[in-house]
């Protein structure tokens, strides 16, 4: 399903892909995300329906999120998890009028949908991907509500907050970059160039996928499959912040998160990396971090941001500290010191959790 916005000038599209990877000046497009407003073709992801009276209930026990009170025109991001903990999918949530939305990363939509029809059960849901029939916009920048305004769009406010359009809906997400707020747009697929044309005529300019993901990078907002790997629990990312509810009830893969949090110390932590950009080809998601001959973890995102130069998600060992001397594929890399050391451990609440487990394995 190539995007019809690869038909504006200077489109380049990524490779083997459907949307654009820039518009021919992607440090600028970077620039006007962080400065202006841009318009991003995001309308790769996959999206998926559930609507159904027990669609709240269902979800709510199936994923990391507490979702079983989520009111109408709000959204949120979950996890699904493994029974082991790790993380099998990101989902970003939202709730209208009867019917749950969530899109995901690309490619991943067909997994989770065969996921949510074998649990089922009896329940009132009815989940479909509908990725042949929704696409996701992104319109960002500080700019970005005056955009809405001029083309008569409504304009979400508080985070994760949504409001309805004709058809469709905008969701409030949070900030990338150094504060670049974001709004996503779900439109159907066959209005996607219209929505796209009344967004540029507003005073949006088309912005490639390069450009957000460098924003992105910047904010330490990671990417399903990309900056995890199939060990990846939740406490490593910042999803525990965002997509998980660490007072809720059970749920797959419940007791490993909640062990770690306890213990506070997962082994493995995401951190931003600074390279020093030698090289003229990024180095693949999964490259080695190497510190000296030793293996210390694993590059996921790489990007060259307009002011930082070449900087990477990468996933580290809680041993590494900032000022440690890294390489990347030949590259020096280095910690950004405000990711800070890695936490001490907690030995008292290891103690704790070693009671508690002694007592149940006794029982």
């Amino acid at each position: 399903m190539t995007s019809p916005l690869l038909s504006l000038p200077g489109a380049v599209a990524v490779e083997g892909g459907s949307i654009a990877v820039h518009y021919g000046d992607p440090l600028r497009e970077q620039r006007r995300l962080a400065e202006d407003a841009g318009l991003v073709d995001r309308s790769d992801r996959d999206v998926l329906a559930v609507p159904g009276a027990d669609r709240l209930s269902w979800l709510h026990n199936l994923t990391s999120q507490h979702l079983d009170r989520l009111a109408d025109s709000t959204g949120s991001e979950a996890l699904v998890l493994s029974p082991h903990g790790h993380v099998e999918h990101h989902l970003v949530l939202a709730d209208l009028t009867g019917t749950t939305w969530a899109d995901v990363e690309p490619g991943t939509g067909p997994a989770l949908e065969a996921f949510l029809q074998k649990m089922r059960f009896m329940l009132r849901v009815e989940p479909e991907l509908v990725t042949d029939q929704w696409a996701v916009l992104s319109l960002v920048g500080p700019k970005a509500d005056d955009v809405l305004t001029a083309a008569q769009l409504p304009v979400p406010v508080a985070p994760y907050g949504i409001r309805a359009l004709d058809s469709g809906f905008a969701r409030r997400m949070p900030t990338i970059g150094d504060g670049a707020p974001v709004v996503d747009l779900v439109v159907p697929r066959s209005g996607l160039a219209a929505v796209a044309d009344r967004l540029l005529a507003a005073g949006a300019a088309p912005a490639g996928i390069q450009a957000y993901e460098a924003l992105r990078v910047e904010a330490r907002r990671p990417r399903l499959g990309v900056d995890s790997d199939h060990r990846t629990i939740p406490n490593e990312l910042e999803w525990l912040r965002t997509a998980v509810h660490l007072d809720k009830g059970c749920y797959r893969g419940q007791e490993t998160v909640a062990r770690v949090h306890n213990l506070g110390r997962p082994p493995r932590r995401l951190v931003l990396l600074h390279l020093d950009g030698v090289s003229e080809v990024l180095a693949e998601p999964g490259t080695p971090v190497l510190a000296g001959t030793r293996e210390v973890g694993r590059v996921g995102s790489v990007v060259r941001h307009h002011e930082l130069g070449v900087i990477a998600l990468a996933l580290v060992k809680q041993s590494v500290q900032p000022g440690t001397g890294l390489a990347v594929a030949g590259s020096t890399a280095s910690i950004d010191p405000g990711d800070g050391a890695a936490p001490p451990v907690d030995t008292a609440a290891r103690e704790r959790v070693r009671a508690v487990r002694s007592a149940t394995i006794g029982r």
